[in-house]
């Protein structure tokens, strides 16, 4: 069976968040701890790891994984890649891990990781760096990933456009303010789906709740997990309010598929 596990279901800030002590933050339902956003998709004895958050260490020891075969990007915020130096201990071991994203987010995630990439700058005698080889994607065109189909498509995220990434009858998409209807038509025959939820109210850069609700009936997959959620509303409380066919994501849920 395959199957996409999430490592992390949070915002930007994760839950609980620094110096807040309301009812989500302070809850002991373990839904409710939700670190930054990424996700694992095995298929076929293959693994794909989706973005490198800050928790990265943690999420991986956490869900038992000690190894991945290629690293997809949807883009290059913080949030989503400040986790990349703990890929050392995987590419250690495996050799180097080609990682997947679009010209510019591989070019500034470059810019920002300049001692990973530059092969000029060696770690001193007894140290190491990651071994990471970018490799660039054109949305909307299928691309093989360690032997794995995946379909990158691109979605508006207020002023940058970020990759989602379709997996056959899965797909994963976070940080999505705006689908086009080319993407849908090529998210048609999507069973399951993990989707950006933020606010009640409209936000410039994410689907709202109702917006990624509307979405998710537009795309028309049976099934949609919410991730990237805030502080905001518990797992349980979302669980009661959510309409048939949608339901929150949470740390450490695996999707078979």
């Amino acid at each position: 069976m395959n199957r996409l596990v999430i490592l992390g279901s949070g915002t930007s800030f994760g839950v609980p968040v620094i110096g807040c002590s309301c009812a989500v933050c302070t809850s002991d339902d373990p839904r409710d701890r939700r670190t930054r956003v990424a996700a694992v998709v095995e298929i076929g004895g293959a693994r794909l790891l989706i973005d490198t958050p800050p928790e990265l260490r943690l999420q991986l020891v956490r869900e038992g994984i000690d190894g991945v075969d290629a690293v997809l990007y949807t883009h290059e915020h913080a949030d989503h890649v400040h986790g990349i130096d703990d890929l050392r201990a995987i590419s250690i071991h495996g050799g180097s891990l080609p990682l997947y994203g679009t010209a510019e987010t591989l070019e500034a995630i470059a810019a920002r990781f300049g001692y990973i990439f530059d092969p000029a700058v060696q770690p001193p005698r007894g140290s190491s760096k990651p071994q990471l080889v970018a490799v660039p994607v054109v949305p909307g065109v299928p691309t093989p990933m360690a032997g794995i189909d995946v379909l990158p498509l691109a979605f508006n995220h207020g002023a940058l456009d970020v990759l989602g990434f379709r997996f056959g009858s899965v797909a994963y998409l976070t940080d999505v303010k705006m689908a086009d209807d080319e993407a849908i038509e090529q998210l048609r025959g999507v069973e399951q789906l993990v989707l950006n939820a933020l606010f009640e109210k409209p936000h410039p850069t994410h689907l709202s709740i109702a917006e990624a609700c509307e979405l998710a009936t537009r795309i028309g997959a049976s099934q949609t997990y919410l991730t990237h959620l805030t502080h905001r509303y518990r797992h349980r409380d979302l669980l009661d309010r959510l309409p048939a066919g949608v339901t929150p994501a949470f740390d450490g849920l695996v999707i078979e598929f």
